[in-house]
């Protein structure tokens, strides 16, 4: 499941200066979606780049019996759709949704959802509704049958009725929670096990914002179970084409990232974060062996070192399987002395790849951080194994033969 974060940014949160305070905290933490008014629209973009959905507020959802009833034909008079620069139109403010007009308790008919019906491109449709009780709960899962996005906001966290919602309508429309902290983002990612596909913050708080988003990266990321392997020969065996892998962010001590000549064993690797008598730390950088090598990629997937470039996200991973992305910022092709490294997995799988002959490159054994020029036959080195194959970097289940 991919999240995302939506900042609220509408009239409700004050004044443009208000509204543009945290709009601009929302693209600087890397939130995926702002909410405004249909007004604000060409005002955010001039901002920057962001998805925005905005709320369309003329009227356009009224209660009825029958859906059927509700469907508006422009041939024969219906009003029709004014232009938009949205990414996504909003319906429920002011009307049904917010309870600006009453839905009764026993509700049990459906809205007019024309608006959401109509589709002008690649314009998206969403239904905003607060829970305020049951019929509220019942409006939203009908609305949802319409809606690429349908979000609930509840007056007190604690009775959000968030786990029937992903229950009844998690798979037909983007679900997307109405929270006012990052701890509350967090309950309702892990609600169910599933969670909520996104959550609407509505704070003024940059710290706010960008800690939720940092929940979303949380959320998406893998953790790996890494093992050790034996080393069974390491050995000088010439020249090969050597990538550097220069990313876009400071790596910490513990960090590096999985590749090796066989994608079913990948050796873990630090990055060059230590200072050495020879040359200066660079925490960005992961000496990661030959062209051919296999590194993996945010998802479970892999390219070859020889394909990356810059632009390209990588997989950082830390020595206890903890994931996270980076972007790649460079990659550095030269011709280098090698270490083929050989090792035997728990199982007896024989597993191979290529490292540069250099102390400042490090790998992670069972006794610590260990040069490549320290290890020696019997070190117990860590890694990442799967029994899957690979096809353009896919996962595959197939027989193939890797020595």
């Amino acid at each position: 499941m991919t999240r995302s974060v939506w900042v609220k940014a509408d009239d409700t949160v004050g004044d443009w200066d208000d509204r543009r305070a945290r709009i601009t905290a929302a693209l600087e933490s890397g939130a995926d979606w702002v909410l405004v008014d249909e007004e604000d629209v060409s005002r955010v973009r001039e901002l920057g780049d962001i998805n925005v959905a905005a709320f369309r507020t003329d009227g356009d959802v009224t209660l009825v019996d029958d859906i059927d009833d509700a469907e508006t034909d422009e041939d024969d008079g219906g009003a029709a759709e004014s232009t938009t620069e949205a990414d996504a139109v909003i319906v429920g403010k002011n009307g049904e949704g917010d309870a600006t007009i009453d839905l009764p308790e026993d509700f049990s008919g459906s809205a007019d959802l024309s608006t959401l019906r109509r589709r002008d491109g690649d314009v998206e449709r969403g239904a905003y509704v607060r829970i305020l009780g049951k019929e509220y709960e019942r409006f939203a899962e009908t609305a949802a049958e319409e809606a690429d996005h349908t979000i609930i906001v509840g007056e007190d966290w604690t009775i959000i009725p968030l786990e029937n919602l992903i229950a009844r309508i998690g798979e037909e429309t983007n679900l997307i929670a109405g929270v006012t902290t990052a701890d509350e983002a967090k309950t309702a990612f892990e609600t169910l096990e599933l969670g909520a596909d996104a959550v609407l913050l509505d704070s003024d708080d940059p710290d706010e914002i960008h800690e939720t988003v940092e929940i979303r990266d949380e959320a998406e990321r893998e953790s790996l179970d890494l093992e050790y392997a034996e080393v069974l020969d390491i050995e000088q065996i010439g020249s090969a084409d050597r990538v550097c892998v220069d990313t876009g962010s400071l790596l910490e001590h513990d960090e590096g990232m999985l590749v090796g000549s066989m994608a079913r064993g990948l050796v873990f690797v630090h990055a060059e974060t230590a200072e050495s008598p020879y040359v200066a730390s660079r925490p960005f950088r992961v000496n990661a062996g030959a062209v051919h090598a296999y590194v993996r990629t945010p998802g479970g997937g892999t390219k070859y070192l020889s394909e990356l470039q810059s632009g390209d996200e990588v997989q950082v991973v830390d020595t206890a399987g903890n994931t996270r992305e980076a972007i790649v910022g460079r990659v550095k092709i030269e011709k280098r002395p090698m270490f083929r490294i050989a090792l035997e997995t728990d199982d007896g799988d024989r597993i191979e790849t290529l490292l540069q002959n250099a102390e400042t490159i490090k790998v992670a054994t069972s006794e610590g951080r260990t040069a490549v020029t320290d290890l020696e036959a019997g070190d117990e080195l860590l890694l990442y194994t799967e029994d899957t194959a690979r096809h353009f970097g896919e996962a595959v289940e197939e027989s193939i033969i890797e020595k």
